[in-house]
């Protein structure tokens, strides 16, 4: 298992610094499972990337992702699938100018959306001897309330060295410490992507409908986003700690004739449950559009 020593030698890049991989990079200075020394972060804007990443004292910051690999243990992939093409383009030409980086020892995790580790293994070759874990993290990892699912080149790390399993264990280690963590068969991934990938922006647009319900009944704008904001996460906070189904929560909410199921069967007149179930269901087959 991963331990403190472990994590004080380790090195850890982010090719891309977008929103993702500021998210979990942040998280984990946070949580003080890194330091700003021991992160690298690679991208095409140098200029942008300084600006923003400055902010968490990250100091190393380039646009050489060749670089970046050979100095780093664990490697998250978090440019957008788009992208990939491109970066391959760009790695398989430094490869064949500058030779192969030693990648036995080392982790490549990806977060890119509907790209199979199939794919992943297929398109990383240039890099010779890889492991690969594919991963759908959301952006609350930056606060230390993430939902996070990985699943790794089985067979890998079942047949690689015991550094590379020792590199398994601590990134388990890295993104349990951001909030939930689930190893999950490869085909779940994309459902979770519609769910928990993209979830957070269906709560974002809940707390701001919620907001705006109140400022028209005469909430001051910044009072009513705290309202709804508080709301949703004590009302997440309890589903969590009581274990009872979100159902027998709602229920002992509605009092018989009260407000709250006036409001509940509002809800139901706008087929929330069918609307939000449908969104799930769309940004999955995204996902798998993306492969």
């Amino acid at each position: 298992m991963a331990n403190e020593s472990s994590l004080s030698a380790l090195t850890v890049g982010f090719i891309g610094g977008g929103n993702m991989a500021y998210a979990i990079a942040s998280g984990l200075l946070k949580n003080g499972i890194l330091q700003p020394g021991q992160i690298h972060v690679t991208a095409t804007n140098l200029t942008t990337l300084k600006e923003r990443w400055s902010t968490l004292e990250v100091t190393h910051l380039g646009t050489d992702n060749i670089a970046l690999i050979e100095r780093c243990s664990i490697i998250f992939l978090c440019i957008k699938p788009q992208m990939l093409h491109a970066f391959l383009v760009a790695i398989d030409a430094r490869v064949q100018k500058g030779g192969r980086p030693d990648c036995r020892n080392k982790l490549v995790v990806s977060i890119l959306a509907g790209v199979t580790l199939d794919q992943l293994i297929s398109k990383l070759a240039p890099l010779g001897t890889t492991t690969i874990v594919r991963t759908m993290p959301n952006t609350p990892m930056q606060v230390g309330l993430g939902c996070t699912v990985y699943c790794p080149d089985k067979y890998a790390i079942d047949k690689s060295n015991e550094v590379v399993k020792e590199l398994y264990s601590t990134l388990k280690l890295m993104l349990g410490s951001l909030g939930k963590a689930f190893e999950v068969q490869e085909s779940q991934i994309n459902a979770v992507t519609g769910l928990a990938g993209c979830g957070p922006a269906y709560v974002y647009e809940f707390i701001e409908a919620l907001a705006d319900g109140g400022v028209k009944q005469g909430i001051p704008r910044a009072m009513a986003l705290q309202l709804a904001a508080q709301t949703v996460m004590g009302a997440a906070k309890m589903v969590l700690t009581t274990g009872k189904h979100p159902a027998v929560l709602k229920d002992e909410v509605c009092s018989p004739g009260g407000a709250t199921i006036h409001g509940v069967h509002a809800l139901e007149q706008g087929s929330m449950r069918g609307t939000v179930m449908n969104a799930v269901e769309k940004a999955t087959k995204r996902a798998e559009e993306l492969s």
